[in-house]
């Protein structure tokens, strides 16, 4: 059990890796029309259309500060945010459940991204790095100071 513990800030790190990944995945997907294009048809979403584009961006660039840890809780939130949107604006309409009305996906990253805002983005991110920098950096010395 104290392996588990010791390890589990790691594992906070690579869940959060994998999630950003994935989600970047997705934006790329839709924006850049990459891995097969807009929902694997091929093609992007129209350039500024709402929500679809937007929320594509968002993917893209959600999922890579997230992937890297870098403004991990905000990115995390605002991912968050828009995929609780797409669940209850877009899939909520054909049924109530994310089974029946194709929205696992959105309420599955919902629900991940908001374990992450809590959980914060591990030992290995950009955050962690930047904040044993601040934390290291020698203090100036005083105007004057002599040795």
């Amino acid at each position: 059990m104290a392996y588990l513990n010791k390890m589990q800030g790691h594992v906070v790190s690579l869940f959060r890796m994998v999630v950003g990944f994935l989600f970047a995945c997705h934006g790329a997907s839709s924006v850049l029309g990459w891995f097969g294009g807009f929902m694997g048809k091929g093609g992007t979403v129209a350039f500024g259309t709402w929500p679809g584009w937007w929320a594509g961006v968002i993917q893209l660039v959600g999922g890579i500060l997230v992937m890297l840890g870098l403004g991990t809780r905000i990115a995390a939130l605002i991912s968050s945010g828009s995929m609780a949107y797409a669940y209850f604006v877009v899939h909520q309409e054909t049924g109530l459940l994310p089974i029946q009305n194709g929205g696992v996906a959105s309420a599955m990253y919902c629900w991940a991204f908001f374990l992450i805002v809590f959980t914060g983005a591990g030992p290995l991110s950009l955050d962690a790095v930047l904040s044993r920098s601040r934390t290291t950096a020698p203090a100036p010395e005083p105007e004057g100071a002599s040795v």
